[in-house]
């Protein structure tokens, strides 16, 4: 049986690439890969002429028989259309079925835009938590904030560049006013890292960015509470995506440290503007 590599590709830079990615893509019988056409372009760069199979979030399901008749012959890398596969990217199911039929999955790592963005943005890396994309949703992504506004490790996600502005809203609104870095189109000629707060990233970013965008936000404070004007502001949003003012102010004060029974006052007067 074959071996099943996952194999980490560049983010951008195609001088990112490792010695080792290379020698497995020029020695596997079959690629399969989120876009072939990206894939193409990489291969053709690097002088490989391999046979590519496409296996993106809408056919995963149906192209993973194909490839594990694949392994059953030879060897096959997976890669994503960027980054290491399966991490926010197409190949979880696949890896799970080759690891339960008992076949070998080796990793071959390389570049991954939510490691790179951390250690460059200033904020601790000792610990940290991915959140993979955000919801795309604005209900899903607040209750989303909710749950981590306590957390006390340096928080990383995706972003597209037509929600930043959104998200960011919503990140000032539920976490308060924290240290930024905001990660734009890494290791490619218009990279761009910028680090300030929260406040200054809605300001820097009121209109669409461009690029892939990965943001790493400070972890809260163990004795962190938020300003008045960010607990209004959290109420009114709540309140606006249709929370009544006792659900909204519970909410809030959880994650700002605020006595329930102020905020609930807050909140009905937020309720009365709305």
């Amino acid at each position: 049986m074959g071996i099943l590599y996952i194999v980490g590709t560049p983010i951008g830079n195609l001088n990112d690439i490792t010695l080792r990615a290379l020698e497995v893509l020029r020695a596997v019988a079959l690629i399969a890969a989120e876009d072939t056409r990206r894939a193409g372009l990489l291969l053709k760069h690097f002088a490989i002429d391999k046979p590519i199979v496409s296996l993106f979030e809408h056919n995963e399901a149906a192209r993973i028989d194909r490839v594990l008749a694949a392994l059953e012959s030879g060897d096959v890398a997976l890669i994503s259309e960027a980054g290491m596969p399966g991490l926010s990217d197409p190949g979880y199911d696949l890896i799970r079925a080759a690891i339960e039929r008992g076949l070998t999955v080796t990793p071959i790592p390389g570049p991954t835009a939510a490691v790179a963005a951390l250690v460059a943005s200033g904020l601790p890396t000792d610990a940290f938590v991915f959140l993979g994309f955000l919801p795309r949703r604005p209900g899903d992504r607040l209750r989303l904030l909710q749950d981590i506004a306590r957390e006390p490790r340096t928080l990383v996600a995706y972003e597209a560049p037509h929600r930043l502005a959104e998200s960011l809203a919503d990140l000032h609104a539920v976490l308060g006013d924290r240290s930024i870095a905001v990660a734009r189109e890494l290791t490619k000629r218009h990279e761009e890292i910028w680090r300030g707060t929260i406040s200054g990233a809605r300001d820097r970013f009121a209109h669409e960015a461009l690029g892939e965008i990965t943001l790493v936000i400070a972890g809260a404070s163990a004795l962190q509470r938020w300003d008045e004007a960010d607990v209004r502001l959290a109420l009114e949003q709540a309140i606006h995506d249709g929370a009544s003012a006792s659900d909204a102010a519970r909410e809030v004060a959880e994650v700002s440290l605020w006595p329930r029974r102020e905020v609930y006052q807050m909140a009905l007067h937020a309720a009365r503007k709305a």
